[in-house]
């Protein structure tokens, strides 16, 4: 997977946190980001890679983003690799 195909990912899920008000609250918590941060972080690959690190670490949270977007949790894994820090 290639850096722009693993952003787009990593907005789709952060997108899916949006929709998840306790995990976006644990999300933003544990990386100590606010609301205005978020929308101006969100296209920045190292913060991504953040937000694909958290769902990894959430295995239930993983398997239902996965089942929202027909994905296996292996592309995510895939996804992480190609953003900075993988």
């Amino acid at each position: 997977m290639n850096q722009q195909s693993a952003e787009t990912l990593a907005l789709k899920g952060l997108a899916f946190l949006a929709n998840d008000p306790s995990a976006l609250e644990r999300f933003l918590t544990l990386t100590g980001t606010t609301g205005p941060e978020l929308r101006a972080r969100a296209e920045e690959p190292e913060f991504l890679a953040a937000l694909l690190d958290f769902l990894m670490t959430d295995e239930p949270l993983l398997t239902t983003f996965c089942e929202a977007e027909f994905l296996d949790a292996q592309t995510v894994h895939g996804a992480r690799r190609a953003l900075p820090g993988g």
